[in-house]
């Protein structure tokens, strides 16, 4: 347990713009101080040397949500040495019936810290986060062309009867590609005329998501082949030392497994039909010999 390891646990309880610390002392979980940093460099070394002042022995950061407001403080302290452990928080329906207090939150979390066994390491490192912020805009993307593409269709629906015939039963690629080429014309009636101009826009707004997507798509799966690489060890030190990326503080596409190879995925008691061929007339030789 922590407790039996750490003098000290600073409790924090961050926030977009500010973070409140409790110092705890271990194993009696009395507050020795409490103090509000503001969420910026200046204020995660505000932080660093008010713990250095009241937890000037072994001591262990408790951080609340260290990988959304706390993510910054967290890189701070890894980055200087200091042992950084990540705590839920608390659940919705305690803060609903013990109300909101953020010195309170700071020292829960530091006594969560206290019993906490196995540690909870915070996620971090740069390729995780490049990878998690390409996930985010991708399926930003995926999700303005599924909307676009819905609000096309509906379009076609209440379109004049001459562009609807024209449009029904296209695929959606030929779909597209037709009304990205529309063009106004004056002698259109004027709903054909507004119908031709929003099927056009939605169409090339399709067209630009599915090409940002694509985009995305290529970048995640060079960042995951950029992890892999760097997970790789070679077979000497392999044998020598387990490889870097089981350890706690791995990323998600460091630690993400191979796909199988198409020869693992065969049944071992069902060979090839070449094998069961060939076995089949060595059977036969063999019985007719």
């Amino acid at each position: 347990m922590v407790a039996n390891e750490v003098d000290y646990v600073v409790g924090v309880d961050t926030h977009r713009d500010e973070h409140v610390l409790a110092v705890v002392v271990a194993p009696a979980g009395a507050v020795v101080a409490r103090q509000t940093v503001s969420a910026s460099g200046r204020g995660y070394a505000q932080a660093l040397r008010f713990a250095q002042r009241y937890a000037a022995g072994a001591r262990v950061w408790a951080v609340e949500g260290a990988g959304h407001y706390g993510v910054g403080l967290a890189r701070y302290l890894n980055g200087r040495g200091e042992a950084v452990l990540e705590v839920g928080r608390s659940s919705r329906n305690e803060r609903r019936l013990r109300g909101k207090d953020d010195e309170l939150d700071a020292v829960r979390a530091a006594l969560t810290a206290f019993a906490s066994e196995p540690l909870a390491l915070p996620r971090s490192g740069e390729r995780r986060e490049a990878l998690r912020l390409l996930l985010v805009a991708r399926r930003s993307a995926v999700d303005v062309r599924r909307e676009a593409l819905v609000q096309l269709r509906s379009v076609i629906v209440t379109a004049p009867d001459r562009l609807r015939e024209e449009l029904r039963g296209l695929p959606v690629q030929r779909l597209l590609e037709r009304c990205c080429r529309f063009r106004l014309s004056a002698a259109a009636a004027p709903d054909e005329q507004a119908a031709r101009l929003v099927l056009r826009t939605l169409a090339r707004r399709i067209e630009a998501a599915s090409a940002e997507a694509d985009e995305l798509e290529q970048k995640i799966l060079a960042t995951c082949r950029h992890s892999h690489r760097s997970c790789s060890t070679s077979p000497a030190s392999a044998r020598s030392s387990p490889p870097s990326c089981s350890s706690p503080g791995r990323t998600v596409a460091e630690s993400a497994p191979k796909p199988p190879s198409p020869a693992s995925l065969a049944s071992p008691r069902s060979p090839p039909p070449a094998a069961r061929r060939a076995g089949s007339g060595s059977a036969a030789a063999a019985t007719g010999s």
